[in-house]
């Protein structure tokens, strides 16, 4: 019987532990310079080489030259504790979910007490330690606090936060993580090549999605791929058929008729998918893989393959064609509402019909998101003004000619453009309106500063109709700047915008007016606002002079 390559290719010193450098470098250090504590605690994910490096730690510590991060490997201790070697009776290796009972802790707490057989220390790997019972946890609290010198404690768990605090505490802790899939896709191709099988190009990065980062998982899944290797080695055809995985050419397919909108090749996929034996929940977590993928792919125009290190080049140009022909927005709702119809095949007993469903909710006819959110708040602003809103209301056209042409003066008294004879009628609330005009100014401020400084600290709704919004400047100077620069065009638009509201904009001047001050930075005061500031202040300092010239 051949040996598991999870036990073959186990790591018998720290610098053979792939992905864990953020603790085996600390732990080596701490070996170098003989600074021992008497407690530790590894925790982390399944197979990412916690229990592994607890026995790595013990022949470091029994080494006849040690303390040392590099064991001999001829002395007695260090043959033992050998990946796969026999052991020994100083190392202790126990599993808290047959060992977690009072009597066993009590058992461990009076042996602990002797001195080692044959080693420098006597350890205790304690594994699963977070299934500890609370009795026998505390049964051990008081030896693990305060042990004779030559006891060394090793806890090892996937849960720690579940080991009871007053012995959490009284350990060193080191985090163990996943394993990188760049690391370990190389492991896994080293030790291909030690085995001297040959494996199609593709399959490792199978192997290394199926483990999830454990590095035992890993092997294992190599192990049987390897096992089950014909004369020409391990296929690609054989490792998603035994893997589960969705064929990339069916991806492609159904990505491809994604982008053209054809409802049929998507249909026609999933009935491959069934023919062919996959399971659809599997087949849709791998669609949404690619759509995530493609994202990315669409997201990071130059240097993807340092995200995406698993496809070859020519996958990855695929995929950029296939991103640029579908875009973001359409991949990105793909893929809320393929995630939100995997969680709904969860425990369906029809996942065929809720995949069917997915690809019809993608494939269903969508307009522009953002100009639909828009329509629908001039609407609601429009009924909450009082009006009627209409199915299609005319847009007042501001084009990007308009907003950039040069201001041209003409007569103060020119009529602004007849309003659509598409009208709301009914009566608008004028209260309401007015609540509305700090938005409508800032509305103003995005398409043009100089109507926006005209407006901003001297102007205010009077008066609305079927016809016309009438607006009050507090000047004759401040109307004349309004009127000549063209700016009704600007309002209007702002008022559609922000109320629904389509009417031409009557300015009038009304001294009286004490308008809002709405606050501009610096930064914000362009040199048309600056002008316009300067020409009013005259005006107004002129008309004060005449006042006092007439008393």
């Amino acid at each position: 019987m051949s040996l598991a390559l999870y036990r073959k290719y186990r790591p018998s010193t720290f610098s053979e532990v792939i992905g864990q450098e953020h603790v085996t470098e600390p732990l080596s250090n701490a070996l170098a310079s003989g600074k021992i504590h008497h407690a530790y605690l590894f925790s982390g994910p399944r197979g990412c080489g916690k229990t592994s490096s607890a026995r790595i730690m013990a022949r470091s510590l029994n080494c006849e030259i040690g303390p040392t991060p590099n064991p001999c490997g001829v002395c007695q201790s260090c043959i033992d504790l050998v990946a796969n070697g026999p052991g020994s009776i100083d190392v202790m290796e126990l599993d808290a979910a047959t060992h977690g009972l009072v009597d066993d802790a009590r058992d461990l707490r009076d042996k602990a007490f002797f001195a080692p057989v044959q080693s420098r220390y006597k350890i205790y790997i304690i594994d699963e330690a977070h299934q500890l019972g609370p009795g026998a946890a505390n049964a051990l609290l008081k030896v693990v606090e305060e042990p004779p010198p030559h006891v060394i404690f090793i806890f090892a768990t996937t849960e720690p936060d579940k080991l009871i605090s007053t012995i959490r505490s009284r350990t060193h802790h080191y985090p163990f993580r996943l394993v990188p899939p760049g690391i370990l896709a190389t492991h896994l191709e080293k030790i291909c090549d030690l085995e001297g099988i040959r494996v199609a190009k593709g399959v490792i990065p199978l192997v290394v999605r199926s483990s999830g980062g454990s590095v035992r998982d890993a092997l294992s899944v190599l192990g049987q791929l390897l096992a089950g290797a014909g004369t020409d080695g391990v296929t690609y055809d054989i490792a998603i058929q035994l893997l589960g995985f969705t064929d990339g050419a069916l991806l492609d397919e159904a990505i491809d008729a994604l982008a053209a909108r054809d409802s049929t090749t998507i249909f026609n996929t999933i009935d491959k998918v069934i023919e062919s034996g996959l399971d659809p929940r599997r087949f849709t977590l791998d669609f949404l893989e690619r759509l995530r993928d493609l994202i990315i792919v669409g997201a990071v125009k130059e240097n993807v393959s340092h995200v995406l290190r698993d496809f070859p080049d020519d996958q990855l140009d695929r995929m950029r064609t296939q991103a640029n022909l579908i875009g973001a927005a359409t991949l990105i709702r793909a893929a809320d509402i393929t995630s939100l119809g995997l969680t709904e095949m969860r425990g369906a007993t029809a996942p065929r019909l809720i995949l069917e469903l997915i690809c019809g909710r993608i494939l269903l006819p969508t307009g522009d998101d953002q100009a639909l959110i828009a329509r629908i708040e001039r609407l609601e602003r429009g009924v909450n003004l009082g009006i009627q809103p209409l199915p299609v209301p005319e847009q007042i056209p501001v084009t990007d000619a308009i907003l950039s042409a040069p201001i041209t003066p003409k007569p103060i008294r020119a009529a602004a453009p007849e309003p659509s004879t598409n009208q709301p009628t009914g009566p608008v609330d004028i209260a309401a309106l007015r609540r509305l005009w700090p938005d409508v100014i800032e509305n103003v401020k995005k398409r043009r500063r100089l109507t926006w400084s005209l407006l901003s600290a001297s102007a205010q709704v009077l008066a609305v109709d079927d016809k016309a919004i009438t607006v009050g400047i507090v000047n004759a100077g401040a109307r004349d700047s309004f009127v000549r620069s063209g700016s009704e065009e600007i309002l209007a638009a702002a008022f559609q915008d922000v109320t629904g509201l389509i009417r031409k904009i009557d300015v009038v001047v009304d001294p009286s007016i004490n308008a809002p001050q709405y606050e501009r930075t610096t930064e914000e005061v362009t040199d048309a606002d600056q002008l316009s500031g300067t020409a009013l202040l005259a005006r107004e300092l002129g008309a004060q002079v005449i006042k006092e010239f007439e008393r």
